[in-house]
């Protein structure tokens, strides 16, 4: 049975009030001496793609800060296990069903695991998280960073919003907390750690379907609820964009779905394997979105990303990577993304 979007807000507000004062991050004087941190458990109990992206950056902080550890993770649904393929200092991944009340035996057993093991260190990924807070509460570890937002690292940072970057600016500050040296590097990208094999797979994808060498921009035309455009929306867009950039190949990355504002009129790409669909991104030139998780996913690939925002706050979701930037289409003509286009990509 489906519940209804209204009552999964009503039980997500009601949940984040019940949760929100479970365990401080706070340390005694007396446990600010010789740590040793080795194994850590993050906690990120979601199953959307986007959200298990956004979660790669503070994986990747936390190998870097103890790069001889072993992590685990506690997530929701099964692709997990697929967009770390390739991060070797990761252990075991907890993976709760998607729908708990389908498989309420697996879901028991992964809440139950949290105290089989015992950790050094639990991190809270999400700070608004209720089920984060619970987990990282349940789990058996000295060490816990509930994560609580902090007003007075708004100030410091002008990226501390971000959704990828909260936490890891929470953890350094915790970890100096614990006598660890203060880490001031830059925040890393989103990365799902391509092969050298799946970057040269999507490079014959991509011939394939345009037969030249030129530089190739790929759009999605998908998105969820009303952060999707509509279709004269990316008609209009396209024919800006093919006018701008007579040179270089536009295709069109088809969704799960299958389907296309569009309408199928540009060469396209179908495939519902995320390292697939990496692999492909990563040989094009730009890749334009909505605010989703396919646009995560291009981050993640390394490709410059140019979000489209018209309902959701850039400033929590907008890819950082280098030549990436975000627009509110509410602000942003098409002409002036094309000059934004011009500026960082052309």
């Amino acid at each position: 049975m489906k519940i209804p979007k209204g009552i999964n807000k009503v039980r997500r507000s009601l949940m984040r009030n019940l949760t929100k004062n479970i365990g401080k991050s706070g340390l005694k004087k007396s446990e600010k001496n010789d740590i040793k941190i080795k194994r850590i458990l993050i906690t990120r109990p979601n199953h959307r793609l986007g959200n298990l992206l956004l979660l790669s950056p503070l994986v990747q902080e936390v190998i870097n800060t103890f790069p001889d550890s072993k992590i685990d993770l506690f997530v929701k649904g099964q692709i997990t296990p697929i967009i770390y393929k390739n991060y070797t200092n990761i252990d075991k991944i907890i993976q709760l069903p998607k729908k708990p009340f389908s498989n309420i035996f697996k879901y028991l057993k992964g809440w139950a695991s949290l105290r089989t093991k015992k950790y050094d260190l639990v991190i809270n990924a999400n700070f608004g998280s209720s089920s984060g807070r619970i987990s990282t509460l349940a789990a058996n570890s000295k060490y816990k960073m509930f994560g609580e937002f902090d007003e007075k690292y708004v100030h410091e940072f002008n990226d501390y919003q971000h959704s990828a970057k909260q936490s890891i600016y929470d953890l350094r500050h915790f970890l100096t907390e614990l006598g660890v040296s203060e880490n001031k590097n830059d925040i890393p990208l989103l990365d799902i750690k391509l092969d050298a094999a799946e970057i040269e797979a999507g490079k014959k994808k991509l011939f394939s379907i345009t037969q030249n060498e030129r530089p190739t921009i790929c759009l999605f035309t998908n998105a969820t609820g009303d952060k999707c455009y509509s279709e004269q929306w990316w008609s209009d867009f396209y024919n800006t964009l093919k006018e701008t950039f007579p040179n270089y190949n536009i295709v069109e990355l088809l969704p799960v779905e299958n389907i296309s504002k569009l309408n199928f009129s540009i060469p396209h790409f179908y495939s519902k394997d995320i390292r697939e669909m990496g692999g492909f991104m990563a040989n094009t030139a730009v890749f334009i979105a909505a605010d989703n998780g396919v646009m995560h996913l291009a981050s993640a690939s390394g490709v410059p990303t140019v979000g489209l925002f018209m309902v959701t706050d850039e400033n929590l979701y907008k890819p950082y990577n280098p030549k990436s930037f975000s627009v509110n289409t509410h602000h942003t003509t098409n002409e002036e993304i094309m000059n934004l286009l011009r500026k960082n990509v052309g």
